[in-house]
């Protein structure tokens, strides 16, 4: 028989990942949870749900506390880690696009934004989760709604719209077709590239149709991160719910990109994730 733990796992490390942006975090997050389950006199818990997401809420915002002072010293951009997202999956919460915005927040209203809105928690649930009072979650949850409607992204691409132009993407880029690449990109489109200080990127996001096109039209002709243009293969799969694209080289991963795409079809943001630490879950 399943146990209480096996049948939630999959919902703790969902609110892991989206409390922490990483994958390998959020995975340390649901095993340091197993080993306090397994501790735990489970004869005196009502509620295993509600018991092992508190206990993953609050790994996971000790995790989130200390990663943003190591994100202070982060070399160029930092991203959220991407991960395959084959299964369905609530691709608004899971996006790149979202997880940036999280970003922004503090723990707190990080933890209660993705308990109250995306799962559905309420507000006295989360006030035992996260040991607070219930109009101090109230307020925080008030807070994160507010701050995230303001940044969210106005618009979302259907999935078909979105293959469509993650297809078109690829081609002109590999392609080196610079009046394609134009074509699909906003004229201040821009590019945010994470090599966590391991890889050749950006320092700086990239802003701007010309010199976003110009940079991508090299793909299909320059050498990436000692990768010949002939060994390496992009293929078209899900990531973080929606299209994107995954680059591969004889014998790794060698980056993943992923768009924002807006209400006349073009691409708005790119995000550019190529620190090796943070495709493992590829």
């Amino acid at each position: 028989m399943t146990s209480d733990f096996d049948r939630h796992r999959g919902l703790l490390f969902a609110v892991a990942y989206r409390i922490l942006g990483s994958a390998a975090d959020a995975e340390d997050a649901v095993q340091d949870a197993w080993l306090r389950w397994t501790a735990a006199d489970r004869t005196r818990v009502d509620d295993p749900r509600a018991y092992l997401c508190k206990i993953v809420t609050n790994l996971a915002l000790e995790r989130l506390r200390a990663a943003k002072r190591r994100r202070e010293t982060y070399v160029g951009p930092w991203l959220p880690e991407p991960i395959p997202t084959d299964a369905p999956v609530d691709a608004e919460s899971v996006s790149m696009a979202m997880l940036v915005v999280l970003e922004t927040l503090s723990p707190l209203e990080r933890a209660v934004f993705v308990l109250r809105e995306v799962f559905d928690f309420s507000h006295a649930e989360i006030a035992a989760a996260v040991e607070r009072s219930e109009p101090s979650v109230r307020q925080a949850a008030h807070r994160a709604r507010e701050h995230v409607r303001a940044r969210r992204p106005r618009f979302a691409a259907d999935p078909a719209r979105q293959r469509a132009v993650t297809e078109r993407f690829v081609a002109a880029a590999t392609g080196g077709d610079l009046n394609a690449l134009l074509d699909l990109l906003a004229p201040d489109v821009t590019v945010w590239t994470d090599g966590g200080g391991k890889v050749r990127h950006a320092p700086r996001p990239v802003t701007g149709a010309q010199r976003v096109a110009a940079w991508f039209a090299t793909l299909g002709t320059v050498s990436y991160e000692g990768v010949a243009p002939a060994d390496m293969h992009a293929e078209i799969v899900e990531i973080n719910g929606a299209a994107g694209l995954l680059f591969r080289g004889p014998d790794r991963v060698v980056a993943t990109i992923t768009f924002d795409i807006g209400p006349d079809g073009r691409i708005v943001t790119i995000y550019n994730v190529a620190n090796p630490d943070k495709l493992g879950a590829f």
